[in-house]
Order: structure tokens, then sequence, then C-alpha cells
């Protein structure tokens, strides 16, 4: 029964899409009207001109290509929409240097007029309609599931159509009222034609496309009867065109143009009646499959797409690249956050408590998980987040199940959103992943403000005694862009990332944990290194608190032992003073992400026993994928050497996709290839003189 019904049912859902086959019928009737003659006038007119218009089509497919992003966008903030309108003034520049359609002998100034008119009459006139049957419907006199609203767009689409087929009518036809009176109705149809005993009458007249359209345009679109005939709408009647040799008086007859309008908005208000009102929404459900689809789409989740970086038409790649100069222009070298933190706490004077943790230090024994690089695709982000959020997990070792407990401690190294931090990355593209992995609590709100931390669950009296997963997060380079405003706002003063909670209020931190562990979190801002500040209090810390046996993991957004190699450079210097003249072989770990895959290094046995022990990069947090098999050479840093112990991808593995990506890049971000040239060649169109048809280009010897 239930295949019966699928084939049965109609394939567009309710209402129908009425203007769809309008649009066809549109179509035919505009090949039908066009005779021989016309064809043979349109086609001169293109071959005189055909340079020009096909200018006007690149230049117009171009533009709508590029401009499609920006069209029902609000960028924020407001100074990033200067990308709209600087393309819309190039697209106007353009187009005023390119021959008027006027000059190339296309006039349709009369057409836009009247299609105007139309456009809008048609549609005051359906929303009073609707205004109406709403009325009808709330006072009872409709039946309830004719109480649907119906799609504004597909009123703006039936009354484009219905304009559109009017003008084609004028333009073929033109708005003489020929009825029934001149042509008699004997003879009115198409069948006037074909009359006894003139076959061959018949079919010149057939082979005579323009006489064959005038006598459809007087017999079948020919208005019934006259003005006179309806006395209430005889002062409503919108009257042809006439022509009198003598004094003229008012003329009685109706204008084709209102007839065929009046009919097209009779049958649209005659249909939806109908359809509302008999039932047909409950005798006509949706088939199975798109049922099935429309739940499917319900209750997915509302992730973004990830961030396409090289397709050239995203409006964010924009203002990231904007906020990047600023923030290079501005803020390095002249105001850095990280002061101001230390500042407002007062860190020169040693106070601490903003930014050293201990709750953790006195439990028998703590699981943490660590992440970086979130918050670009939702559905990549949601996938690491649903799992960092299952109360365990399983997996073999040497062919024996181990269980792995989430993680008392989740450490986040930076870049939370791309491609720039925003109200709306954050909470699109990283917040709500984690929301719908782990919900936070019932009674906090996503609006409310941290303004002293941490904000404890009722019952709860002091961070020690709560058990639930908690999170700390540093920023990365991404997370700077904006001078790291949005990062204070949405990590700094605020408690919950879903169900974890983070008691963090600036952006580096000092975190005890139990056995003797500690974990220092590090803010390298856009220098890649730490401020004055900063390396003062881990300084101290280390002094003062740091015991001779203990150990340290310090998180850092980039991985500058791997990219100093890469790159052949040296970054990090106060880091790498910090951990060899302070620590002095206490750091048995150093964690960073930035780059978007997974390896691990380990110092090599014979090595000195005082250097870094295990070297980490995990950006697998959602982002895109970057290649491992660049970096395996990598063997030594800071004196000693390494050796590669995990990757993924494989190094094998990562040289395949890099291969594939030869062709699949080009594949997948085509757009990227035509943009560097298409501005180019706007930039410099632009700059031409005007030209008009007639000009002739001569050469001056």
């Amino acid at each position: 029964m239930e295949k019966v019904r699928t084939i049965l049912t109609h394939t567009y859902p309710y209402p129908h899409e009425h203007s769809r086959h309008a649009i066809i019928a549109v179509a035919i009737g505009c090949l039908f009207f066009i005779s021989s003659d016309n064809i043979h006038t349109l086609i001169h007119k293109l071959d005189n001109n055909i340079k020009w218009w096909s200018m006007y089509a690149c230049l117009l497919g171009f533009f709508y290509f590029f401009s499609s992003p920006f069209v029902g966008k609000t960028i924020k903030p407001s100074y990033s929409n200067f990308s709209r309108w600087y393309i819309a003034w190039i697209l106007v520049a353009a187009v005023y240097h390119l021959p008027s359609f006027q000059s190339m002998g296309v006039d349709m100034r009369m057409n836009l007029s009247l299609f105007l008119t139309i456009y809008i009459s048609s549609i005051f006139v359906l929303i009073v309609f609707h205004l109406i049957f709403y009325g009808l419907w709330y006072v009872g006199l409709v039946s309830r599931v004719a109480g649907r609203r119906p799609e504004i767009l597909t009123i703006v689409q039936n009354c484009a159509v219905l304009s559109v087929a009017c003008c084609v009518f004028y333009s073929h036809c033109g708005n003489q009222a020929l009825n029934e009176k001149r042509l008699g109705r004997r003879d009115s149809g198409l069948f006037s034609l074909l009359k006894k005993g003139e076959p061959s009458i018949w079919l010149s007249k057939f082979l005579k496309m323009y006489e064959l359209k005038d006598e459809i345009c007087k017999s079948w679109f020919a208005p019934v009867g006259s003005a006179g005939d309806y006395p209430l709408l005889s002062k409503w009647v919108i009257y042809g065109e006439f022509s009198c040799s003598g004094p003229c008086e008012s003329s009685d007859e109706i204008s084709p143009i209102y007839s065929l309008w009046a009919t097209f908005i009779g049958l649209y208000m005659a249909n939806y009646v109908v359809e509302r009102s008999t039932g047909w929404a409950l005798t006509h459900p949706l088939s199975v499959e798109k049922t099935e689809k429309l739940k499917n789409k319900q209750m997915k989740p509302n992730f973004l797409d990830m961030v396409p970086w090289y397709s050239g038409t995203s409006a964010d790649l924009f203002k990231t690249v904007f906020d990047l100069l600023v923030s290079v222009t501005v803020f390095v070298g002249r105001f850095d956050m990280r002061m101001m933190q230390a500042a407002m706490s007062k860190v020169h004077e040693g106070v601490k408590e903003d930014f050293l943790y201990d709750h953790l230090s006195e439990k028998d024994q703590l699981w943490f998980d660590f992440m970086a690089d979130t918050g670009d695709g939702g559905n990549s982000s949601y996938s690491v987040a649903r799992l960092l959020a299952q109360p365990s997990l399983y997996t073999l070792d040497n062919n024996s199940l181990q269980q792995l407990p989430r993680g008392d401690l989740l450490l986040i190294g930076g870049d939370l959103a791309y491609p720039n931090p925003s109200a709306f990355t954050y909470e699109k593209r990283f917040f709500r992943p984690f929301e719908y992995a782990l919900q936070s609590p019932s009674w906090y709100k996503d609006v409310h403000i941290a303004v002293e931390k941490p904000e404890l669950p009722f019952g709860v009296t002091d961070l020690k005694q709560y058990d639930g997963p908690q999170c700390f997060v540093i920023p990365g380079n991404h997370d700077w862009f904006d001078g790291l405003q949005t990062f204070m706002r949405y990590i700094c003063h605020k408690s919950w990332l879903g169900g974890w909670l983070m008691p963090q209020k600036k952006s580096y931190f000092a975190l005890q944990l139990p056995k003797g562990w500690w974990v220092f979190g590090l803010d390298l801002a856009l220098h890649n290194d730490m401020d004055v500040y900063q390396f003062k209090f881990f300084a101290e810390l280390i002094k003062e608190k740091v015991k001779e046996n203990d150990s340290v993991i310090i998180m850092t957004h980039e991985p500058n032992w791997i990219l100093d190699w890469y790159w052949d450079d040296v970054t990090g210097k106060n880091v790498t003073y910090l951990v060899k003249d302070h620590l002095k072989g206490r750091c048995r770990l150093r964690m960073a992400g930035d780059l978007h895959h997974y390896m691990r290094h380990s110092r090599v046995p014979t090595e000195n026993p005082d250097s870094i022990q295990h070297l980490l990069v995990n950006g697998c947090g959602g982002a895109f994928l970057h290649p491992t098999h660049v970096f395996r050479g990598f063997d030594k840093a800071y004196g000693t050497a390494y050796e590669m112990k995990a990757a993924y991808p494989e190094v094998e593995d990562s040289s395949r996709i890099a291969l594939g990506n030869i062709l699949k890049f080009r594949k997948k971000n085509w757009q990227f290839d035509f943009i560097g040239g298409f501005i180019y060649f706007i930039l410099t169109f632009s700059m031409f003189p005007q030209v008009c048809v007639t000009h002739r280009i001569t050469r001056l010897v």
C-alpha cells in the first residue's frame, strides 16, 4: 500500500509549484509567437552585435558567480561589508563602459514599464486576497487545515510569471481590443482558418506564421464581451488601444492585457481556495521518501560547512585578511592583551590567583584529553566532541580490550573557530558542536556573562568538590586576529562549554595535577613567544611551587620544534629559555596543535636525560587535514635526537593523499583559478574608454 501511495502521490510538496508549469507555458508561447520575419530581424541584430552581447553575458555571469556568496548574508562587523559594495561598483563601471541595449537595437523601456506595473499590481491583489482568506479562516468559515501560510516566494514567483506572460502578449499581439464583434463568433477559433473548399488558402496561411499569430491573437486571446457587459466593473476596466479618424469617443472594448491578467489572477485564487477548502492536503500526503528526507532534515543539527579556504568566494576570508592586517599593524608591538591581563591581576606584585589552579592536585588519579584546531566544519568538530563526551571509549592494545574513561580535564590548544574570531564563528563553529555532544546545565543561559568565576552548580561550594568534566583553553593565532577580544568574552567570561565547566579567567594558566604533575598553558599570541610578564609568572611559579622531582607538561599552540626545523628558523626563545634554564629537565612533554594532524616523537634513549622526553602534535580537532610526509625527516630539536613513534595519517597514506590532490584539489576549488584573472580583468577593463557601436577605431600612422 505504501508503494502504491508513493507512486500515485504528486511529486511536488503541498502546495503545488504552479509557477514551474506556467514558466514552461510562457516559454513555449514565446517561441510559438516569434514569426519568421521576427526571427530574421533578431538574427540580424545579434549578428551585428554578437561580440557585445557575448561580453554582456560573460560579464554578468562572472559577477553573479563572484557575488553569490554575499547575497542574503550580513557580514559582521560592518566594516567588512565594503566587499559587496566594491563588487557592485566595479559591475556598474564595467556595464557603463559597454554599449547600451538601445544602441544595439533593443528597446525594452515599454516592456519594462508594463512588467513593473503588472507585477506590483499582482502582488498587491494577491496579498489582499490572502488577508481576506485568513480572515475567513480566523472566524471559522474555512477548514483548519487551510490555515497553513503560503510561501511568499511562491506568490512572488507566480506574479513574475504572470507579468512576463502579459509582456510577451503585448510584444506580439499589442493591446488592441479585437473581439467577436469584429471577427464574428462563428469564425472565432483556430478552425476558422480551415474553411470548406479552401484547403490551399489554409495551407498558405499556415506557412505564413505571422498570419497565424494574428489569428490566434484575435481568436484565442480576444476578450469576451465588452465593458458594458460588466456594469459593476466597467469603471475599473483597463481600456485597450484604439484608433479613430474623426472625433473619438470613450471605448467600450476591454483591454486584452487586462483580460489575460484577470484570468490568471482568477485561476490562482480559484485554485488556492479549492486546494485549501476541500482537504487536498489530507488526500495528497508526501511520499514516503519525501517524508523521510523531511524528517532527517528537521532532526539534523544546523552545523556550518567547512570553511572554503581556496574557493576565493567566501566573504569570511576577506574579513580574515583584513583582520590579520589590522592585528599585525595595530596589536603586534603596540598593544598586547596579555600585558593588560597581567596589569589587571597584579602579576607584577606576585598575585597568582587568576592564573594558578590547584583544585585537581588532591585527586587519586586523573585522565585528561587534549585537542586543538577545532571550529572548522560542524560535522567534523561534532564527531571529535562526541568522542570526548563519551563516558568511556574502548580500544585494542595487543589484542586486549582497553577501557579509556572520559577525561576529567579537557585541554584545547587554540584556534577555536575559523577563519576569524567573531561572535558568529565562536557560537556556530565552536560552542554549538560541543553543546550537541554534551549539553550544558538546564539552568545555564547562553547570554550569561560570568563576572566572578568559577560559577559552580547549586550545592557545590568549592571547585574541589566539583567532580564533572572541566575545560581549559589557550588561544591560537586565529584567535588573536581581533586582539583576543572574542576569546576573552567567550572563554574567560563564560562558564560552560557544553557540559564542560570552564573555571579559566585568563588566556594562560598553570594547573597543578596529582602525583607532582603540572600543566603550563602558554599564550604565544602572534609573536610565537611569551611576553615578559607571562615569563615572570611561570619563572616565579617554578621557583616557589614546582619541586625538583615534579614533571611539567607545556602546552602551546604552535609546535615550534618541528616548524623551526621545517623553515630553518628559531622562534620561541623565551619558551626555550624557560624550559632549559628554569625547569632544568623537569619538562616531560611538550604538546601543541596548529598542524592538523597527529605526530608523536620520543627522545632517543641514548640522549641527554634532562632534555624533553616527548614531543606531541595533535591538531585533529575537526579542521582540514595537513600532510605528515613533509616532516618525515625531522629527527632533532634543541640539540637532542628524536624518533617518530606514531603519525596520522601515516607517512605513506599522506603521500598518496597529496598525490591525489593534484586533480582533486582542482576539481573542488576550481573557482580559485578564475578569481585572480577575473579581478585583474575587471580592474583593467574599468579603465577602458566608453565604447559605442557606431565608433570606428582607426589606426593613426
